[in-house]
């Protein structure tokens, strides 16, 4: 009998991935930097699925096949808050701004595309000592549910991420002049079992559209 085929893949298209991914294949699911680290550390599987820039290095590195980088999402950072809970301004960069050092708490991620990327848009906005004061930085995982169970008052991460967690309200996209998408994209390891690069075109097949859009993100196909 064969063996399914296996896919690391970030969390910005778990839910995407869980919805469409065939009976034939498994997927792990973590930040980017952590299965980064998994992957130098000897872990392998048949198609990855991370941000272009980790993909185009893996593919440097000879890590995974050459030529085997398919586009499959762009995904937005957003904002959330527990469910009822009041709705911050974040419509400018300015507002948006203002929102972070009004907020009593906010929770973000230490190894997830959103969580380095707004470790630097703080440094940028030259606020990142008064939030990093009163964050929580989550290893991995989903930040949402730190909102939903009210441990902190604000949830940075992919809106598609945030999407899968019951309990918050999301208010939002950053705003467009901080951040304008993230795209997220598949490779096939070099070693991988006959079928891996099918499966991965097929995840970017246009007939899959209305799902990444129903679970937050852009397709790119």
């Amino acid at each position: 009998m064969t063996s399914p085929l296996t896919v690391l893949s970030t969390l910005a298209v778990m839910g995407v991935l869980r919805e469409i991914l065939p009976s034939t294949a498994t997927a792990a699911y973590g930040p980017t930097k952590e299965l980064l680290g998994q992957i130098a550390g000897g872990a392998v599987a048949d198609v990855a699925i991370l941000t272009d820039s980790a993909i185009d290095d893996l593919i440097a590195a000879g890590t995974l096949e050459a030529g085997s980088r398919v586009d499959l999402a762009r995904s937005f950072i957003g904002v959330a808050v527990q469910a009822g809970a009041a709705q911050p301004d974040i419509a400018t960069a300015d507002s948006f701004r203002q929102t972070l050092l009004d907020a009593k708490s906010i929770a973000f991620s230490a190894a997830g595309a959103s969580g380095l990327f707004f470790a630097e848009l703080i440094e940028r906005l030259g606020i990142a000592n008064e939030v990093r004061a009163k964050a929580t930085v989550i290893p991995t995982g989903l930040t949402g549910t730190l909102a939903a169970n009210g441990a902190v008052e604000i949830a940075i991460q992919q809106v598609s991420e945030l999407m899968v967690v019951p309990g918050i309200d999301i208010v939002g996209r950053l705003p467009a002049t901080l951040h304008g998408g993230a795209i997220f994209s598949g490779g096939v390891f070099r070693a991988a079992a006959p079928g891996a690069a099918d499966l991965l075109h097929s995840l970017a097949s246009p007939a899959f559209a209305p799902v990444f859009l129903r679970h937050g993100v852009e397709p790119m196909q």
